[in-house]
């Protein structure tokens, strides 16, 4: 299992970003979340197999037809809680 932090940049805020990104994680049975920052980018906290999560981040690079992404920062993270779905917070 791998959990990583993915935050976006780009036009993600007010595109449906979160929504459809729970659509994508909920297909690759990847559990976490994603949320809106103050500063625009939407971070995404996903849990699943290492191939998985490899195919979701290429997902992130393009994202839904309604967005722009600009960037895409990644960050392998330590489990510290369990994560059972995949939420929009």
């Amino acid at each position: 299992m791998r959990r990583v932090k993915i935050l976006v940049s780009g036009r993600v805020q007010g595109v449906y970003f979160r929504r459809f990104t729970q659509k994508q994680a909920k297909q690759f049975s990847i559990n976490g979340h994603a949320r809106n920052l103050h500063d625009g980018r939407v971070e995404i906290i996903a849990e699943g197999e290492s191939k998985i999560i490899e195919k979701f981040i290429k997902w992130c690079h393009k994202g839904p037809v309604t967005a722009r992404v600009d960037h895409v920062e990644i960050t392998d993270l330590q489990a510290d809680e369990e994560l059972t779905s995949f939420e929009i917070r």
